[in-house]
C-alpha cells in the first residue's frame, strides 16, 4: 500500500439545501466528493460515506489527501452552510470491507501440533494479535 497508513480526518463540508428540501453535500478539499440526500440527516449520513470512501481510494492509490481548508477560509452563497464531518478509515474498511483474505504463515512443526492439540483458531489468534500490534480496538 505504499506506507500510507489508514487516518482519521477532519474535512469541512458544504450543505446546499435545493427548493425541494433536499440537500446537496460537497467536500471541497477531496475530488469527486459530492452527494446528497432527501432530508439534512440523509446527507450528513451520505457525505459521511462517500468522505471515507473518497480518502480510501486515496490510501490505496498511496496518494496524500489535501490538507483541510479552515472553514473560516471558505467562501459561502447565501443558501449554504458549512460543518465539518469526521472521516475513520480504518473503522469504515472495518465495516464494510469484511472479506476473508487467505494468507500463508509459517509455524514450527512442534507449534503447529500443539495449536492443533489445544483445538486453536490460529486465524483467530493471527487476527486478534495484529489488531493489538496495529493497536486496532477490536
Amino acid at each position: 500500500m505504499k506506507g500510507v497508513f489508514f487516518m482519521q480526518y477532519l474535512y469541512p463540508v458544504i450543505f446546499t439545501e435545493i427548493e425541494d428540501g433536499s440537500f446537496v453535500a460537497l467536500a471541497p478539499d477531496v475530488p469527486g466528493c459530492v452527494t446528497g440526500g432527501k432530508d439534512l440527516k440523509q446527507a450528513v449520513k451520505m457525505i459521511k460515506d462517500a468522505l471515507n470512501a473518497c480518502l480510501c481510494v486515496l490510501e490505496d492509490e498511496g496518494e496524500i489527501p489535501n490538507s483541510p481548508t479552515a472553514p473560516r477560509d471558505i467562501v459561502l452563497e447565501e443558501d449554504e452552510f458549512i460543518t465539518l464531518i469526521e472521516a475513520d478509515t480504518t473503522k469504515y474498511r472495518a465495516e464494510t470491507d469484511n472479506r476473508s483474505v487467505r494468507r500463508n504463515v509459517s509455524l514450527p512443526a512442534w507449534l503447529n501440533f500443539k495449536a492443533e492439540q489445544a483445538n486453536i483458531n490460529c486465524s483467530q489468534i493471527l487476527q486478534k494479535a495484529l489488531k493489538q500490534e496495529l493497536q486496532i480496538a477490536e
